[in-house]
């Protein structure tokens, strides 16, 4: 049995992937503007709030306790510093896209070929963080080691937490849900079920509903 659960790791990427389906759909809906939709979304921006939060706390509180686990080892090391060197190329992916936004000369096939390469260099990451750095985490990492990153991942979240914690839950499975609500008091849970949820829910995403 996996000594660490990190089914939570696994809902925060599966929202990621989730969003970046929904910036294709908006790069690519005919009748719209897609800078016009994109830079005026909350999709668009708790998605970057959201990759921020998960990759500087993986930098901050995770990648130093592997590295110091993990001296002396130099292939593992390299892996790390992949990891490190995919998080560097992502964020300045989706600095482009926010370029564009703001650029009226930039047209929506320019938006859509920087879309497309955040996606690119996101999705390679997860996928590469999933098959090769994951496992090593699972073989390296004390149960304590994987509590801290967690709780560094949830005081980054803070004041956020009522969008963004529904927002990674977003068809999540239960086991995921479950685990990541099971450290919160049963008085927040209660407040995530019966206010946040519902709060998120109403929000319109991605302009779906003034899109054509």
């Amino acid at each position: 049995m996996s000594k660490l659960d990190m089914s939570g790791m696994y809902a925060f990427h599966d929202a990621l992937r989730r969003e970046l389906r929904h910036i294709a759909e908006v790069t690519e809906r005919p009748g719209d503007d897609p800078r016009q939709v994109l830079a005026t979304a909350v999709g668009w921006e708790l998605f970057k709030k959201a990759l921020h939060i998960h990759h500087t706390a993986e930098d901050d509180a995770l990648w130093p306790a592997m590295r110091e686990a993990l001296a002396g080892r130099p292939d593992d090391l390299a892996l790390l510093d992949a990891m490190e060197a995919e998080h560097a190329a992502v964020d300045p992916a989706v600095d482009a896209v926010d370029a564009a936004l703001a650029d009226r000369e930039s047209g929506p096939a320019r938006l859509g070929e920087l879309a497309d390469a955040l996606a690119t260099a996101l999705t390679g990451h997860l996928k590469h963080e999933e098959d090769a750095a994951l496992p090593l985490i699972e073989a390296t990492l004390t149960p304590a080691q994987w509590q801290h990153f967690g709780q560094v991942s949830g005081q980054r979240v803070g004041p956020d937490g009522p969008r963004i914690t529904p927002w990674m839950l977003d068809g999540a499975s239960e086991q995921a849900t479950a685990a990541m609500l099971a450290p919160l008091p049963e008085p927040v849970r209660a407040v995530y079920a019966n206010e946040w949820v519902p709060a998120y829910k109403a929000l319109d995403l991605w302009a779906a509903r003034t899109g054509a």
